[in-house]
């Protein structure tokens, strides 16, 4: 019960904090560009971060970085196979040079510092992955920005795939306010329940943050990312994912392993870092092949997730 009260808090939170925030931005005059990559691209992950940074000062690092792993890999296998198997999703050019590569260099970062760092991730970790997480940013602003990247419609787009926000500057407030207050005391109870399910089953918490966790923290990229399929808007589903991966590695983790040093669990150090990886390259291969996602390759996504689960709790639940 706390776990999915902790996942329906988490939920309620990162769209009440989306909405409230893109009318903050609209009343500060932020472009539209902007709030659709900053606040709606970034902001779907922040069940992701509150979970991940509280797991982190509370000494669970096997969830703080599970959830991290588990969420990209999600988002790759399971959000995108289900979104492209209701409707084919295309993708621009510019998406998939610099978003989707950079996934794929985010992922291989994460490996390389875990490896240098003899299966952990320390402080100066954490300043690499928050600079190159600014660097990021500012190449994709730029591009978008100053060089009338096709790209730019579809931030503007994720803006306003969110239609329903506050309309006076109190609603606004309350709004922000009340999206943070759920997401935090979402993510307690989450935590509760994902701990008291790792003890009852004699789980590895690495699993637990790996798959329950990844997923409910999830929800906000698989609704928004599901809506913009529905609606035919496929750039925003795949461009929603690109971005919440790249903050969920570069960002998140930045920012746990920068509170608290994080030791990387030997399940993941074995088996879903490499999974992980994988799914970043086969999402590339699959956009870069015919500049789509077709609805058999969510099928093959789809399946993989499947096998990842059943793998997780069989071969590699130890």
């Amino acid at each position: 019960m706390f776990l999915f009260v902790g996942i329906a808090l988490l939920t309620c939170g990162g769209e009440v904090l989306i909405r409230g925030s893109l009318a903050a931005a609209r009343r500060l005059g932020v472009s539209p560009l902007l709030s659709g990559l900053v606040i709606v691209g970034f902001g779907t992950s922040a069940p992701e971060l509150v979970v991940s940074v509280n797991a982190a000062i509370e000494g669970r690092p096997d969830i703080a970085i599970g959830n991290v792993v588990g969420s990209n890999i999600g988002n790759i296998l399971l959000v995108l196979g289900l979104c492209a198997v209701i409707t084919p999703l295309a993708v621009k050019p510019l998406v998939l040079r610099r978003d989707a590569a950079t996934v794929v260099a985010a992922s291989i970062l994460f490996l390389v510092l875990v490896l240098v760092g003899g299966g952990a991730l320390g402080r100066a970790d954490a300043a690499i992955f928050l600079v190159a997480l600014v660097i990021y940013l500012v190449w994709a602003y730029w591009s978008e920005r100053f060089h009338a990247a096709p790209s730019g419609e579809l931030h503007q787009a994720e803006a306003e795939e969110l239609s329903a926000k506050p309309k006076s500057i109190l609603w606004t407030v309350i709004a922000v306010v009340l999206g943070l207050s759920l997401l935090l005391g979402g993510s307690q109870v989450l935590l509760i329940g994902a701990i008291g399910i790792a003890e009852h089953f004699d789980v590895p918490e690495a699993v637990i943050g790996l798959t329950l966790v990844a997923v409910g923290t999830s929800l906000p990229e698989l609704s928004i990312s599901v809506i913009a399929a529905i609606r035919r808007h496929a750039d925003v589903a795949v461009g929603n994912i690109l971005g919440s991966n790249i903050f969920n590695l570069l960002g998140i983790l930045g920012v746990s392993a920068l509170l608290q040093p994080l030791p990387v669990h030997v399940r993941i150090l074995q088996f879903d870092q490499w999974v992980m990886l994988a799914t970043s390259l086969l999402l590339f291969v699959f956009l870069y092949t015919g500049r789509r996602l077709s609805r058999f390759e969510g099928a093959i996504l789809l399946l993989g997730y499947s096998i990842y689960v059943g793998l997780s709790f069989t071969v590699f639940s130890g």
